[in-house]
C-alpha cells in the first residue's frame, strides 16, 4: 500500500500564476533559483497543497481555496503561526516554515511555504499499509504527541493570542452552528437536535491548550524507517481549546463502522489481531501521559466531534457543488455529513458517559 501522498498535476480549478510565485520566492528566500515545477497533493479536502520541485530542494505551498469562502475558513495564516511557534519554542514535530504571504494579487489567495519532509503517512487508523509490530508504537507515539502538544505553555511560546482561552466548545457549537447553516443543501435532522442539544450540555469542565483541530493519522507523518510521528500537519482548525475534544476527535474511528466507504472507521475489525489499541487503552495511555485521573462527560465530546465534522464535510459538498473544492472526491465526502450527524445524535441522546 502507497504511503507517500498521491501527487497530480494542478487541478484546473486551483491553478496560478507560477511565474510570480517564483519571483517572490525568489525575493523572499536565498539563492531561489530559477527552476520551479508545480504539482499537487490530493488527499485533503480544505485549503489546496502543492509540491514545489526547485534548485535548492522541495518545498510544500498551502493556500487558500479560490473562490468565495466561509467566514473564518481557511487561515493558512493561523497554520503558519502556530507551527512556526512550535518550531522555534518546542520539539513538538511539524515541518519547518519558511515564508507566508497575505498578499492575495500575487497568486490570487495568502499562501505559506514549508519544507518537504519524507515520510509515511497512512490515512486508515487499522494501519494496514504497517507491519504489525509497528502499529502498536506509531499508536502510541501518536497519543504521546498528542498529549505533549497539550502540555505546551502557549503564554510560553507566545500563543497567548491564538485564541480565547475559554469557553471553547460553547464557541466551536456556534460557528459550526452558523458554517452548517451558510452551506447547507438539504434537512439534516440530527444536525438540528446537535444544535439544540450541544448548547444546553457543555463539558462541565473547561481547559486550555493547543487544540490542533482534526488530529488524525491522516494528517500525521511517520519516520520512513520507524513507527514515530515526525510531523503534525495540517494545522486550519488550530486555536486555543479544550484538549479533550482532540482526544475525542482522534477517538472517533472507534465509532465508525469499518465497512462505511471512507469513514476510516474501526468499529467491527478485531482490534485485538491488528495490534492497536481499543478506546479504552487509547484513553488510558492519553491520562497517564497528562496526569490525569479520568474523564467527565465524555458523550459530549464525541457528540460535538461528530457534529463538527458533520458540519465540515457538509460545507465540503457546497463547495464541490461550487466546483472549488480541493479534492476530486468532494462530492462523495460530502455525502457522509448526515451519517456522522446521525451517529453524533444517538450518543448525544444516550447520556452521560464518563471514564
Amino acid at each position: 500500500m502507497n504511503m507517500t501522498p498521491e501527487l497530480v498535476d494542478v487541478l484546473p480549478a486551483h491553478k496560478f500564476d507560477e511565474p510570480k510565485l517564483l519571483a517572490w520566492l525568489q525575493e523572499e528566500l536565498t539563492d531561489f533559483g530559477s527552476r520551479m515545477e508545480v504539482r499537487q497533493f490530493q488527499g485533503g479536502q480544505s485549503n489546496p497543497t502543492f509540491l514545489l520541485d526547485t534548485d535548492c530542494g522541495q518545498f510544500v505551498m498551502r493556500k487558500k481555496p479560490p473562490g468565495i469562502t466561509l467566514p473564518s475558513a481557511h487561515m493558512v495564516e493561523r497554520e503558519y503561526k502556530v507551527m512556526r511557534a512550535l518550531s522555534e519554542h518546542t520539539s513538538i514535530p511539524v515541518p519547518t516554515t519558511r515564508a507566508v504571504c497575505e498578499d492575495s494579487s500575487i497568486i490570487g489567495t495568502p499562501f505559506y511555504i514549508m519544507d518537504f519532509l519524507e515520510g509515511r503517512i497512512v490515512s486508515h487508523p487499522a494501519l494496514r499499509a504497517l507491519d504489525r509490530h509497528e502499529r502498536m508504537p506509531a499508536h502510541l507515539s501518536a497519543i504521546d504527541t498528542l498529549a505533549a502538544l497539550h502540555s505546551v505553555d502557549v503564554d510560553a511560546v507566545g500563543l497567548s493570542d491564538f485564541g480565547r482561552p475559554e469557553g471553547y466548545v460553547a464557541r466551536q457549537v456556534a460557528r459550526w452552528s452558523k458554517q452548517y447553516l451558510a452551506s447547507k443543501t438539504d434537512d439534516m435532522p440530527a444536525m438540528d437536535k446537535l444544535m439544540e442539544w450541544l448548547p444546553e450540555n457543555l463539558p462541565s469542565t473547561d481547559e486550555c491548550s493547543i487544540a490542533h483541530g482534526d488530529y488524525r493519522f491522516g494528517n500525521l507523518m511517520l519516520a520512513p524507517d520507524k513507527p514515530e510521528v515526525i510531523a503534525i500537519l495540517d494545522w486550519e482548525l488550530s486555536t486555543l481549546g479544550h484538549p479533550l475534544a482532540d482526544l475525542a476527535y482522534y477517538c472517533l474511528p472507534y465509532y465508525l463502522p469499518s465497512d462505511m466507504e471512507g469513514s476510516r472507521g474501526l468499529l467491527g475489525e478485531d482490534l485485538e489481531a491488528l495490534g492497536i489499541p481499543d478506546e479504552q487503552e487509547t484513553i488510558a495511555r492519553y491520562c497517564q501521559q497528562t496526569g490525569r485521573n479520568g474523564i467527565a462527560d465524555w458523550h459530549v465530546f464525541l457528540a460535538f466531534s461528530l457534529f463538527r465534522l458533520a458540519a465540515i464535510l457538509q460545507g465540503v459538498y457546497a463547495r464541490a457543488l461550487q466546483g472549488n473544492a480541493a479534492n476530486a472526491d468532494a462530492l462523495q465526502v460530502g455525502k457522509r455529513a448526515s451519517l456522522l450527524a446521525d451517529l453524533g445524535w444517538k450518543i448525544a441522546s444516550e447520556g452521560n458517559r464518563g471514564i
